[in-house]
């Protein structure tokens, strides 16, 4: 899959110092990131963004220590190949939003839990039941009900159970908040899915 993304990022018409995000679809660099490095001189030609993670929506944000952030990076075509590594040391802070299981329909969850790289994860058949999941949808619970990812006591104690609630809205995109009829279920207090019944 990754030849196949170098090939397709080949044959485009990207120029020479043009600059590629090498990231998932639901890791999503601001605006004023890109703009940003855009317009500065002597930008390293490989730079980390790093996102504030989001579970479920924006009443839920999650720190995940900066692992697994996207790359934007300038455009040597000899040079340049999709992955999904460290590309550089350098890191944007405060660059975007990552949105983990942020959906719209409860089917969706199900359909992102029984899909490949979430499938051994899924133990249990009620874990796909409607009910079940908007009940851990708006407890801010871990839908497969693992401990999270660790590699040390502490960072396996620190984030147990469900995720404290913000109301913050800070540093949330304003197209978002400008448009939140659209987006309730992103929201604050809008957990309920809108195919729950």
């Amino acid at each position: 899959m990754r030849d196949e993304m170098t090939r397709l990022l080949w044959s485009t018409d990207i120029k020479e110092g043009d600059y590629v995000i090498f990231s998932d679809v639901d890791k999503i660099p601001s605006r004023q990131s890109v703009e940003l490095l855009s317009s500065c001189d002597d930008v390293p030609p490989a730079v980390h963004v790093n996102l504030q993670n989001y579970l479920y929506s924006y009443e839920f944000p999650v720190d995940d220590g900066g692992k697994n952030t996207p790359s934007i990076q300038q455009w040597p075509k000899e040079r340049l190949w999709y992955i999904r590594q460290q590309a550089s040391s350098v890191l944007l802070a405060n660059a975007g939003w990552h949105y983990s299981f942020c959906f719209r329909l409860i089917e969706d969850f199900q359909f992102k839990m029984k899909a490949y790289s979430h499938a051994d994860r899924l133990r249990y058949k009620y874990m796909l039941d409607k009910t079940y999941l908007q009940d851990v949808i708006c407890k801010g619970a871990d839908l497969f009900g693992m401990f999270p990812e660790a590699y040390s006591y502490k960072d396996l104690i620190h984030p147990l159970g469900p995720i404290p609630k913000t109301f913050n809205a800070v540093g949330l995109p304003a197209w978002a908040i400008k448009n939140s009829d659209k987006f309730k279920f992103l929201q604050p207090g809008g957990c309920r899915r809108v195919d729950y019944a």
